[in-house]
Formats: C-alpha cells, structure tokens, sequence
C-alpha cells in the first residue's frame, strides 16, 4: 500500500508541477487577477484551497516537532499549493519502514 501510495503522490506531484508551470508561461497570475477575482467561481476555488490548507497545517503541526518546520510547510503549502502538499506527504512516506502502513503515516509524529 505505501508503494502504491509514493507512486501515486509521484504521480500527482509531477502532474500538478507541469500543470502549473506550462499555465504560468501561458498566462500572468497577476495580470488577470482583478478578471479571476470577479469570477464567483474562484472565489469559491480560493476559499476551498485555504480550508484545504488549514486541515493539512493543522496534520502537519501534529506531525512536526520543530517550529521552524512549521512555519517553513505552513508558507510552502500557501505559495505552492498541491505541489507542498505532494511533496509533504511524499517525505512523510518515504520516511516510513517497510513494516510501517497507513497508521504510522496519518497517526504517529
């Protein structure tokens, strides 16, 4: 299962970094953003994204001991999104031993 699970979050890494890269150098972030910001949608996709964000911070702060950890992963997962999140949990999985399962991933700091 946590194979299973490192090439799935490879995976998903990998994909969100394309998407995101090819869409910036197609289209400005910043240029477009009084248009985005009027859309009803992306007001709703932004506020999604943040309560996202606060779950995985509040997993993150329990799996974390340092606090210079945390408030690295807390501006990583702002910035960057799904690609700090990937990433996060991909660490955390490639951190595991062989006899450890999905338990040791969610549950144990």
């Amino acid at each position: 299962m946590i194979t299973f699970l490192k090439l799935i979050f490879s995976a998903l890494l990998i994909w969100i970094t394309y998407i995101v890269v090819s869409t910036s150098l197609e289209s400005s972030l910043i240029k477009e953003w009084d248009f985005l910001g009027s859309i009803p949608w992306m007001r709703a996709t932004l506020w999604d994204f943040y309560v996202n964000i606060f779950i995985i911070t509040l997993w993150m702060f329990y799996k974390e001991k340092s606090i210079f950890l945390k408030i690295v992963w807390v501006i990583l997962f702002v910035c960057l999104g799904s690609i700090a999140t990937c990433a996060y949990v991909l660490i955390k999985l490639f951190k595991l031993k062989e006899t450890d399962g999905i338990k040791e991933l969610i549950g144990s700091k």
